[in-house]
């Protein structure tokens, strides 16, 4: 099976490799073929070993697959450790990306950038796998660096827009504050287990219970829950958490099949999975978990507001991935892990789907983004429609959707929940449900309902996108539809991870709601009844309202009432603010302080130009007694000798 593995990784990378250097010789379809053939195989050899371990009763595979670096001390080795959980995500993974390679032979066809683009989602496709498939830190932090790498080249792709450059840089920098976190716990971990290994670490973690470390005098921290802060630290910037939430919406820069595969289905959820493969770690301080829940919660609801005042379609959907990552983070927090899998696995279809779909919307409006000048789009683009439609429903936890089983199951873990600030998580999530389908129907009906409020030009050319772009929408509407009935009792009744995920039965929240689960249909029966039913119906109806029945009254009149709420939103929580005038800012006014001290004063004007001075200065004194007479000269040279016969006779 070793070699099955490095086929996963390998043959992304080496279309990766393929398309970049080569891709002028390869060509257009060239290009796209061999990396479309290298995720296939990737995505077949995932399917092969989902089977073998999940029917096939294949054990766990932890090897070393070669050693990169040793010590007297350390072995940093590059290995595998695929389980129930990595089978899991790597199927997720290539899925998704093959999905999102086919699409983009349609969105990107007429793009000048067309082999870069398909080499970087390749490469992408490979430094993901490598983060999920890694049994070791060391071989984590090269794949979770290399997704922020990949990221950075994708949203900054149209590099000659100023946007897309300041876009990228945003999120490379607000990334490397989570990621100097992350690195921290990883070194904290070598240094208190002297490993670096899964599996040496997880049997070295006991010793840790009851170490503690200070910071400040008089100031003891668990040394557990300092890990688990570290580490949930990067997953805070990787997941877009607040206050690192920040450069998500900006992403939206790069093209749309970007915000699908990255920005929506996997490396924005590297934070999730890593949070549950170290479970065994996050057990162990209550602390962390509460404060792990509370920022879910506050992502969850804050990010859902946002979305109602977003007006670009891509955008929308954007603050609907930061909270229901809010979701995900919510569900670890309360201990409900595999929960959050399960959330993750689902939000990546549908979430893929809406994104894919918006693009499609796009496409036929000739780049226009603004939903304002939409409308009416469901008479031109049936295929498009329907799609949008069911990743909206599954969106908002529609009864039989797959977004239902999985984000019900969240709101009613927390609900269980004893762990403090459980309660202000229960209310963020519930409210959060009327907030999303409020923002998320608002956009759907905008944009495929109503008069359409396009240029006579683009009206007169609508039309269903190419096969070459419904198809992956249709493939992608089938698990958004139907995954989570058929996977939510294995994936979490079942046992399905195994030790996969370890949590304490003290935390154990959803051996509560076994007790009272019976079966899918059962639970979508009972969801009808439930308030979070209710709340989102309320979400539509609002929409409908508001968008359909009085389009021309309604929304200008809340827009008055709600004129603060309203500005607050519109600036994002002067989160943008605060960071452009504190740490850009204050960056820029260090800067320039130390240039003028530093620079000008210390090293031009003390170092390069007081040398300069000083070497003059001497020089000029020194030509004083260069006269050029012979006696002056004589005399010095007579003047010296008595000097040297004085000190001979009488100073020796």
């Amino acid at each position: 099976m070793k070699l099955v593995y490095l086929g996963v990784v390998l043959a992304p990378l080496f279309g990766a490799i393929l398309a970049g250097l080569f891709g002028r010789q390869l060509g257009r379809t060239g290009a796209h073929r061999i990396t479309i053939l290298g995720v296939a195989v990737a995505f077949a050899l995932s399917l092969y070993s989902f089977y073998a371990h999940v029917w096939g009763g294949l054990p766990t595979f932890d090897e070393a697959v070669y050693t990169w670096a040793a010590t007297d001390s350390f072995h940093f080795d590059v290995g595998f450790l695929i389980d129930h959980l990595t089978v899991l995500m790597m199927v997720v993974v290539t899925g998704v990306s093959l999905m999102v390679h086919i699409y983009t032979i349609g969105y990107m066809q007429d793009d000048p950038g067309y082999q870069r683009f398909f080499s970087y989602i390749s490469l992408f496709t490979f430094s993901m796998l490598m983060l999920v498939m890694a049994n070791n830190f060391m071989q984590l932090f090269f794949g979770w660096e290399a997704v922020g790498l990949v990221s950075y080249l994708l949203i900054g792709f149209w590099f000659k827009k100023e946007t897309a450059i300041f876009a990228n840089l945003k999120a490379f920098i607000v990334n490397r504050v989570g990621d100097f976190g992350f690195l921290l716990g990883i070194a904290a971990i070598l240094m208190y287990t002297n490993t670096v290994d899964y599996g040496t670490f997880f049997d070295r973690l006991p010793t840790l219970t009851g170490v503690t470390v200070q910071y400040w005098p008089g100031m003891e921290w668990s040394l557990p829950t300092v890990i688990a802060l570290l580490l949930f630290i990067g997953a805070m910037g990787k997941s877009a958490q607040v206050p690192l939430h920040v450069w998500l919406p900006d992403s939206m820069e790069g093209p749309t099949p970007i915000s699908a595969l990255i920005h929506a289905a996997t490396m924005v959820t590297a934070g999730i999975f890593m949070v549950a493969r170290f479970s065994p770690l996050f057990e162990m301080s209550e602390a962390a978990l509460s404060f792990i829940m509370v920022i879910g919660a506050i992502t969850a609801l804050f990010m859902g507001l946002l979305g109602i005042v977003q007006n670009d379609i891509k955008r929308v959907i954007a603050y609907s991935t930061l909270s229901q990552l809010g979701y995900m983070t919510v569900a670890l927090g309360a201990s409900a892990y595999s929960a959050a899998i399960f959330h993750l696995m689902t939000h990546a279809f549908f979430k893929a789907l809406l994104f894919l779909a918006a693009g499609s919307v796009i496409i036929a409006m000739h780049h226009e983004q603004d939903i304002r000048k939409m409308g009416g789009l469901w008479k031109y683009m049936p295929v498009t429609f329907a799609t949008f439609l069911i990743g909206s429903l599954a969106l908002i936890g529609f009864p039989g959707t797959s977004g239902f089983f999985s984000k019900d199951t969240i709101i009613e873990a927390v609900h269980a929940s004893t762990l403090p600030g459980a309660n202000f998580a229960y209310w963020a999530v519930l409210i959060g449900v009327f907030v999303t389908a409020f923002y998320t129907f608002r956009m759907f009906f905008l944009v495929f309902f109503g008069e359409g409020r396009m240029d006579a030009h683009t009206r007169s050319h609508l039309q269903e996108s190419p096969k070459v772009v419904t198809v992956p929408l249709v493939l992608l509407a089938v698990p958004a539809l139907l995954v989570g009935f058929f996977a939510i009792d294995p994936l979490l009744y079942a046992g399905f991870f195994g030790s996969s995920i370890s949590v304490q039965p003290a935390h154990d929240v959803l051996a509560e709601l076994h007790a009272h689960y019976h079966g899918a249909v059962s639970m979508m029966l009972h969801g009808l009844a439930t308030p979070v039913f209710w709340l989102a119906m309320a979400g539509v109806g609002l929409s409908a309202l508001m968008y359909l029945g009085m389009p021309d009254t309604l929304p200008a009149l809340f827009a008055r009432i709600f004129a603060l709420p309203k500005r607050i939103l519109d600036g994002a929580y002067g989160f943008d603010d605060f960071n452009n005038a504190v740490f850009a800012g204050g960056s820029r006014l260090l800067g320039r302080g130390l240039w003028r001290v530093g620079d000008v004063r210390v090293i031009d004007g003390w170092l390069v130009n007081g040398t300069a001075a000083l070497v003059g200065f001497t020089a000029g004194q020194w030509r004083r007694i260069q006269t050029g007479y012979l006696y002056h000269y004589a005399f010095v040279m007579i003047l010296g000798l008595i000097g040297l016969l004085t000190w001979i006779v009488f100073l020796r």
